[in-house]
């Protein structure tokens, strides 16, 4: 991020699409952001294998960009390089979920716990936009639409928290939350009804001066959508094939 922006423009991250072409920045960190993307919309399925050439081809970059972007994007355990078969999609199972939960929740209450005494006027008109966005999806909202809000967020949350450290943590985590709330927005579409009153809850809690309190609220905030994944019948680790176990070398 860079420190220039404000800060209510560095907590949302901006959908970049292939169709824009290869930025003037870092030629992996563009196609990480594109995969990242698709990974959170679900246009790229669990299990789906990613070509190099074809890849490169699209997104018009050479080779070299690619295969840095999923050596990155593996090292998230977003997906899985198998030997001479190429990158596969990870596919998500129960102990992905919590092992993705146990550590959003670990650095997620600190983040909350900082915030509750660091909160800016700019931070709060943040969320209150979000919020504002949040209260208007009513009857339906696509799935990566709720992912956006969602991060957007939280994203904030971590920018208050001031602890650049648990920003990187949030960052190299943050494409495996949004696959898991986009998976879990498929699987339940109740984000019209409880996206706003949670986040509102939470909103409160951060705004409250109270770092117990916002601790135990950011606590409260993420076991709703656990919950939800882990009534998924979900494959467990042991069921994936062994090069997808060992991932985490």
């Amino acid at each position: 991020m860079n420190q220039s922006d404000t800060e209510g423009e560095r907590s949302v991250e901006p959908v970049i699409s292939s169709a824009d072409g290869p930025p003037r920045t870092s030629l992996s960190e563009y196609v990480v952001q594109v995969l990242r993307d698709r990974l959170a919309t679900g246009l790229l399925a669990p299990g789906e294998h990613l070509r190099e050439t074809e890849l490169a081809e699209e997104l018009d970059v050479s080779r070299g960009p690619i295969r840095e972007a999923l050596a990155m994007l593996e090292a998230e355990g977003a997906i899985e390089i198998r030997r001479h078969r190429g990158a596969f999609v990870s596919v998500l199972t129960t102990e992905d979920v919590d092992e993705v939960h146990t550590l959003r929740e670990a650095i997620e209450v600190l983040a909350a716990e900082r915030a509750a005494t660091r909160m800016t006027a700019e931070h709060i008109a943040e969320l209150d936009r979000i919020l504002a966005a949040m209260k208007v999806t009513s009857g339906s909202v696509e799935p990566q639409e709720a992912v956006r809000l969602d991060l957007s967020f939280h994203d904030v949350m971590y920018e208050a928290a001031d602890h650049e450290r648990l920003r990187r943590v949030w960052r190299s985590i943050r494409s495996q939350v949004s696959f898991f709330l986009y998976t879990r927005n498929v699987n339940f579409p109740d984000f019209p009804t409880v996206g706003f009153p949670e986040h509102n809850q939470l909103r409160d809690a951060l705004c409250s001066g109270d770092p117990a309190h916002a601790r135990a609220a950011a606590a409260s905030h993420l076991s709703g959508a656990y919950t939800r994944l882990s009534q998924l019948d979900l494959p467990h680790r042991s069921e994936i094939p062994t090069a997808r176990r060992h991932r985490s070398r």
